[in-house]
C-alpha cells in the first residue's frame, strides 16, 4: 500500500492515497480545534478491494488519537468502518 498524504487548507482537510496512477481520498471539515467531520471517502474502481478506503480511515483515527481530536462520521463508509471497530469509540462522536 502506498503512503497516505495529509493535506489541510483552511477549515478543510483530506487524506490522499495514490497508487498505480489512481487516487483515493477521505475528506473532512475542521469544526473546531478538537472536532472534525469526516464527510466523504472516494475510492476509484482501480483501487476497490485493495483496502485503500480502510487505510484512509485508519490513518484518520490514528491522527485523531495523536492530536486529541474527535470525529463526527457523516460519511457512510467511515460510519461503516466505525461499526466494525468498537475499539475506535474513543475518537468517534
Amino acid at each position: 500500500m502506498s503512503e497516505i498524504a495529509r493535506e489541510i487548507a483552511g477549515s478543510k482537510g483530506r487524506y490522499v492515497l495514490q497508487q498505480d496512477g489512481a487516487e483515493a481520498e477521505l475528506t473532512y471539515s475542521i469544526a473546531s480545534p478538537t472536532l472534525i467531520i469526516a464527510d466523504h471517502t472516494g475510492v476509484p474502481d482501480a483501487l476497490r478491494g485493495t483496502g485503500a478506503g480502510a487505510a484512509l480511515v485508519e490513518r484518520l483515527v490514528a491522527d485523531a488519537r495523536a492530536e486529541g481530536v474527535r470525529i463526527v462520521p457523516l460519511c457512510p463508509f467511515v460510519k461503516s468502518q466505525f461499526r466494525r471497530h468498537p475499539d475506535w469509540a474513543d475518537v468517534f462522536q
